[in-house]
């Protein structure tokens, strides 16, 4: 497939502002449980939520880039019953909303008991709406990576793994730049994101390498004889039977040499995984605040690389019949 920047941008941008409220949210729980407690809670949810929103008026904004007609793109949510972009359409803006609220609940200090399970716990309204945001994020990742993994005849998308990897690498960026951002304000809580960062980070790596092995593995259901509907076994294509370029010849081929895309691979395998968690650990090491936005910022260039990746490697069953040029 021939990727598109505009997407491209669009599920790291959200994915990274999802794991980053993942990672706030996780730390609320444990401050109400009494593990991290920090002097000013209110200043890091806040300046969190403000990264979130932006993170995702950002994704936003580059979604509309891909759309040949963005006036209908509020079209893509009537269809809601049978396709995943439509789900996600209408979970991407309910998510930033409610991040938006828990945010400004925090900011403005409104944070009555809900209600009380036993003498000793206490539910918050921030708690509620928070695991509610929670749900919603867990649900975004979800209607992206099936927008893809639904593709049947794609197979190098049309698994459990293109959910797994979306949601972990959104996670670990998401968790690493909690730790950036903690370790900015100077909070001691910042060894508790890193190293969940970290943690998340290597998971990611397993689960890719796992995707990475099954789609080099992969037995492919099309082939010249099925794409032009003869059975003879020896068929061989020597034209592609038109002069210049077509939508189909430039959307569903990124034109680009094995060699280059084998180079983005070890790129974005490095970039996403080995340099990010070498860099957490040493920023662990020095509490460093630049070293952890080093490590966020490295992150995401990588997963940029990853996600062209992920297009590019896609083999769409019709460029069999245009394979030669």
């Amino acid at each position: 497939m021939n990727p598109a920047f505009s997407v491209i941008f669009l599920t790291t941008l959200i994915g990274a502002a999802q794991g980053l409220f993942l990672a706030l949210m996780a730390g609320q729980i444990y401050s109400d449980m009494g593990v991290l407690v920090e002097a000013d809670e209110k200043l890091f949810f806040t300046y969190g939520t403000a990264i979130i929103t932006v993170l995702m008026i950002l994704g936003l904004l580059a979604s509309f880039f891909h759309l040949g007609r963005p006036e209908r793109a509020w079209r893509t949510a009537t269809k809601w019953k049978t396709s995943w972009l439509s789900r996600e359409v209408i979970v991407l803006p309910a998510f930033t909303m409610m991040a938006v609220l828990w945010g400004v609940l925090h900011y403005k200090g409104i944070n009555p008991v809900v209600f009380s399970p036993t003498d000793t716990v206490h539910i918050s309204l921030t708690m509620v709406v928070g695991l509610m945001t929670a749900g919603l994020a867990m649900l975004l990742y979800l209607c992206t990576a099936m927008i893809y993994a639904a593709v049947k005849f794609i197979q190098e998308w049309a698994n459990p793994l293109t959910v797994v990897n979306y949601t972990m690498l959104g996670m670990a960026s998401g968790f690493t730049l909690s730790a950036a951002l903690a370790s900015w304000l100077g909070f001691e809580s910042t060894f508790y994101y890193a190293n969940w960062a970290i943690f998340l980070t290597l998971i990611g790596f397993m689960t890719r390498l796992a995707s990475l092995y099954r789609n080099a593995h992969i037995k492919l259901k099309s082939n010249a004889q099925s794409a032009i509907g003869i059975r003879h076994p020896m068929i061989r294509q020597t034209s592609q039977g038109a002069m210049g370029g077509s939508f189909n010849t430039r959307e569903f081929f990124h034109h680009k040499t094995d060699a280059v895309v084998k180079s983005i691979k070890w790129f974005f395998i490095v970039t996403v995984f080995i340099i990010p968690v070498g860099l957490l650990i040493l920023g662990v090491s020095q509490d460093n605040a630049t070293v952890f936005i080093l490590a966020f910022a490295v992150q995401y260039i990588g997963l940029l690389a990853e996600r062209w990746f992920f297009f590019a490697q896609a083999r769409h069953p019709q460029n069999i019949y245009y394979a030669a040029t």
